[in-house]
């Protein structure tokens, strides 16, 4: 069948392969898009499950500073050779995760790299939330669980919905961009800082200065 022109750029742009691809996926899809697009992205992940034995000692470290100075990152984002490091979609890949690091404060790169203490404390705090809603032991332990894998998908930089389309993960994005560039590509570590983070705030109470004034 015919494929339009029109057809293979929208889903390049909504999948971000390449044109020929997109081409083939319309044809193998009988032009319908939605298919198309379930295609590739299956295409995509196997695509990635091949590369993902192979290393990635190349990359960049990317940089970004929001807010006027107040929020800063540091990213190192790998790739296989120098070449693609220099690439524009790399590039830009690179500008988008230090965005979304800045805006969605992750902790770790990925859940396994969330310390046992801090999911044990974790854990405490929901059993004891659940408690005090007013849930039996048992009911709470199983609700723990549920409130315990989101806190981990909220905290862990890869499963956290990409803010330019929370329809995906960065995990998502990912694998995108590594079956376009057509090398491993792998976020390796991150930093971020913020302003005031960590340090006790002084918080005045006006209320409490106003009758000391006042001699009360």
């Amino acid at each position: 069948m015919t494929i339009s022109a029109s057809t293979v750029k929208e889903l390049r742009e909504r999948t971000g392969a390449g044109m020929m691809d997109c081409k083939k996926a319309l044809q193998e899809s009988n032009g319908d898009i939605d298919a198309a697009a379930e295609y590739l992205q299956k295409k995509q992940l196997a695509s990635v499950d091949k590369k993902a034995g192979r290393i990635a000692t190349e990359g960049v470290v990317g940089s970004y500073i929001h807010m006027g100075g107040r929020i800063g990152v540091l990213v190192e984002i790998n790739c296989e050779t120098d070449f693609v490091a220099r690439n524009e979609a790399f590039q830009t890949f690179v500008k988008d995760i230090t965005m979304h690091i800045a805006a969605a404060a992750p902790t770790v790169v990925s859940v396994e790299e969330l310390p046992a203490d801090v999911l044990a404390k974790q854990r405490e705090i929901f059993i004891a939330q659940a408690i005090e809603e007013g849930k039996p032991p048992a009911i709470a332990e199983k609700m723990v669980e549920g409130r315990v894998k989101k806190w981990e998908r909220g905290q862990a930089l890869l499963e956290q919905p990409f803010v330019k389309d929370p329809d995906k993960t960065v995990r998502d994005l990912v694998a995108e961009i590594t079956a376009g560039i057509g090398e491993k590509i792998s976020i390796r570590r991150f930093v971020r800082f913020e302003v005031g983070e960590g340090l006790e705030k002084k918080v005045d109470n006006f209320a409490a200065e106003v009758a000391a004034q006042a001699g009360l």
